[in-house]
């Protein structure tokens, strides 16, 4: 088993990382930024090193400086979270060239899936069933067009290399389809480096369903169940739930066999994603591999009792998975809430700035995996989620009163984050149902759904005499104290609260 893992991400990622680490008698270090010298996981990992300026390209994105650190420390493996380096294939490259193991898939299987036409091929040709359209990058507008009339309208233009919802633009008819098409190119160039753009059906109203797979480099595969991340803005996921209460059993052992194939055809090891877009009579069709472990890996987690990061750390040791498929089942329901530092009734605009007031939820079936805490900062270089709020229990509607009352205890002060906005989501019937798609987001009236209630006013109030509180006790304390780059983790000693 490995010694020390350098962690080479940030956040909540990096704090649960190192939280199974040392469960595991693992040395953990972790690399911070400027702008995250006071961050849950700097303070939380045995050792910490300063990584560069707070501009990822800086900092977590620099890949030589990673590599390096590493090597200096004596890290016999690193492990990329999720994001930042853990999909690019280069970087894994170098990291197999330096004698240290990378935590997660080949760098082969990387490649294969990193371009989505690729992956679209290689699934077609393995029997997994994907979103009618063309399986490589289309040349120009004139032949876009004819196979958009072919496959017929609506049709999506995706960036081959893209992801996050970027380089992706719906098209409802041959007049649109030049701009479209001339735009989403720029778009796909600039976020990726790659201008290739193809082209796929639009399914109307589908369902996002996803299946978590675990490989080793023993060639065995199993599946972890599906998750539903059909609660979506910009396809941009917010809310997550294990099992999906659209999925019966047939369907469920159809997905998670084509799944399996998947993963198979591109000789994939350690944790994994397949994600499928499933229509309204439950077909289902691949959409892409994420090779890595996903931001919604707690629900899977809840519901089965696997620690996916154990599995990862252990497979990529050489380990065989620890559990055969007849070993588990699916116990109960989970759900997960992204805590976003952003204002939905204002565009969900990002909010920054320094959390003066911070405090968790807890009780039973309450798990938070977060990354800040109180007098942390929230800055313009990176994502905005703050936290994820997961709750499990019984059955479904159990597991969303739980959630409610989790997010009337969320406290956060000094930036604005959505709570309100996801217990809105809670508790309108569309959700409460289960019957919505991935549009349901973006076609909602955001006022229509706002939540007002005495009891958040005065949580709002108890909130701001809380946070007045923390920053005249943070006033007094000494700011910017600096980390030396080959220290272990003191941090405690620095005075900060």
């Amino acid at each position: 088993m490995f010694k020390k893992i350098l962690i080479a991400n940030r956040s909540e990622i990096a704090v649960r990382i190192i939280k199974t680490c040392r469960e595991m008698g693992i040395i953990s270090a972790a690399i911070y930024s400027d702008a995250d010298i006071t961050s849950l996981h700097t303070r939380m990992a045995d050792e910490a090193y300063y990584i560069g300026a707070s501009a990822a390209s800086e900092s977590y994105l620099n890949k030589n400086k990673i590599i390096e650190l590493a090597k200096s420390i004596g890290a016999d493996a690193i492990h990329p979270g999720y994001g930042f380096f853990s999909e690019n294939a280069l970087f894994i490259e170098e990291v197999e060239k330096s004698g240290i193991t990378f935590i997660g898939p080949s760098s082969k299987s990387v490649k294969m899936m990193g371009s989505k036409t690729a992956a679209r091929s290689l699934m077609s040709r393995n029997n997994v069933s994907v979103v009618p359209g063309t399986l490589d990058a289309i040349k120009n507008v004139e032949e876009g067009i004819a196979i958009s009339e072919k496959i017929g309208f609506p049709v999506l233009l995706k960036a081959s290399a893209g992801g996050g919802g970027k380089g992706m633009r719906k098209v409802t008819s041959k007049e649109e389809f030049k701009s479209a098409f001339e735009s989403t190119k720029r778009e796909a160039l600039k976020s990726f480096v790659n201008d290739e753009v193809y082209i796929e059906k639009f399914i109307e109203k589908p369902k996002h369903i996803e299946v978590q797979i675990i490989a080793d480099k023993h060639g065995n595969y199993r599946h972890v169940f599906e998750r539903e991340c059909s609660i979506q803005r910009r396809h941009q996921k917010i809310i997550e739930e294990a099992p999906s209460s659209f999925v019966d059993d047939i369907t469920r052992n159809k997905i998670t066999n084509a799944a399996i194939q998947a993963a198979k055809a591109c000789g994939y090891y350690n944790a994994g994603t397949i994600e499928f877009l499933m229509d309204s009579n439950k077909d289902f069709y691949f959409l892409e591999m994420n090779t890595r472990i996903q931001v919604e890996h707690p629900v899977t987690e809840l519901i089965s009792g696997i620690d996916l990061v154990r599995e990862q750390i252990s497979i990529a040791a050489g380990n065989k998975i620890s559990f055969k498929q007849n070993d588990i089942s699916i116990r109960g329901y989970a759900l997960e809430c992204r805590i976003y530092a952003e204002d939905s009734s204002n565009n969900f605009l990002p909010s920054t700035g320094k959390i003066l007031h911070y405090k968790e939820p807890n009780g039973i079936g309450v798990r938070v995996d977060s990354g800040f805490s109180a007098g942390s900062e929230i800055s313009i270089y990176y994502d905005p989620m703050i936290a994820k709020l997961i709750c499990w229990d019984k059955d479904r509607a159990s597991t969303i009163n739980r959630m409610k009352r989790a997010l009337e205890e969320f406290q956060i002060g000094g930036i604005t984050a959505n709570i309100k906005f996801l217990s809105a989501i809670l508790n309108h019937s569309i959700f409460t149902n289960g019957s919505y798609d991935i549009n349901y987001i973006d076609n909602l009236d955001y006022q229509e759904i706002e939540v007002k209630s005495s009891k958040n006013e005065n949580q709002e109030f108890e909130v701001a005499a809380s946070a007045l509180a923390s920053l005249l006790k943070l006033n007094q304390k000494t700011k910017n104290v600096k980390r030396k780059a080959n220290n272990s983790n003191n941090w405690w000693e620095q005075n900060y609260e």
